[in-house]
């Protein structure tokens, strides 16, 4: 399941290099799209950079046009992350509806600067009078028209409704280890919830790569008072219970995570040295940008 989030969201890649008219063939295409996996647990997944120098080394396109691919994808995903909060239930769980509206209102207003010209000069002319960062004025214009182009209203709405069905694999994935570790049935559209919840809390923690510590934290916490609704009491106190409940949710968590983002790290360092071998290291020695 979680291969298969990755094989569709290969799809909003190809669309993505294909509007900023980047040209390799599918084969070099999937493997740098793949790399860029092994940079998963760093702040915000931006690390996921590394793909756009690839592409530099291989064809010579400069990272400033390519690198908007990664902000286009991770908008996305929150926004598939959003909608698969809303499939789960948010008036089930009223408490957590504030993050999905502010989350949302953010998404709507940062879309909106990305599509604005008067704010991407204003943000290149800053910079053009700031020392030492006067040099990026000009990068930061190309970033920011490939990002109008990924980031038009026409382009967004298949992206993110990529992003729904394939971060809707991983939402079964968790569902599917949640169930096993308890007797009762857990309830599958909060399992939905609570994963794209917890996926969202490490989103917008940027500070911590990849979510870590935080994304097991939101999804074990929610997990945990689940658990505690469906296990039987069978004499055993609160607190029995509530321990109990929680050391099945933290293996629930850990688990799920050792086959989400640790298999995809993996994954990218496999398609890393891959790339290397194909490509040679020479050819990934030096950058000038």
């Amino acid at each position: 399941l979680a291969f298969a989030n990755y094989l569709i969201r290969f799809i909003k890649w190809e669309r993505y290099r294909k509007l900023l008219s980047i040209e390799m063939d599918g084969g070099t295409s999937f493997l740098i799209y793949m790399s860029g996996f092994s940079m998963g647990i760093t702040p915000g997944k931006m690390g996921e950079v590394f793909k756009s120098w690839l592409i530099k080394r291989l064809n010579g396109t400069p990272i400033h046009h390519s690198a908007p691919i990664v902000i286009a994808e991770r908008y996305t995903d929150l926004l598939g992350y959003l909608i698969l909060m809303a499939i789960g239930g948010l008036r089930a769980l009223p408490e957590y509806q504030w993050v999905f509206w502010v989350t949302l209102a953010a998404c709507v207003g940062a879309l909106f600067l990305a599509g604005s010209p008067r704010f991407s000069e204003f943000v290149a002319k800053t910079l053009s009078r700031t020392p030492f960062l006067w040099r990026l004025s000009g990068k930061v214009r190309g970033s920011f028209a490939s990002t109008r182009i990924l980031l038009a209203p026409k382009e967004v709405i298949m992206p993110t409704l990529l992003s729904v069905i394939s971060w809707g694999c991983e939402c079964v994935a968790f569902w599917l280890i949640a169930d096993a570790l308890l007797e009762q049935d857990v309830d599958f559209l909060f399992c939905v919830f609570a994963y794209a919840f917890s996926a969202v809390a490490g989103a917008v923690a940027i500070i911590f790569p990849g979510g870590l510590g935080i994304t097991e934290y939101a999804g074990g916490s929610l997990l945990r008072r689940h658990y505690q609704v469906l296990m039987p009491a069978a004499g055993a106190s609160t607190e029995a219970l509530k321990q109990a409940a929680q050391v099945k949710a933290a293996a629930a968590m850990i688990l799920t995570r050792l086959c989400t983002l640790w298999f995809a790290v993996l994954l990218g360092l496999i398609a890393t040295a891959l790339f290397r071998l194909r490509y040679g290291k020479a050819d990934l020695a030096e950058d000038s940008e």
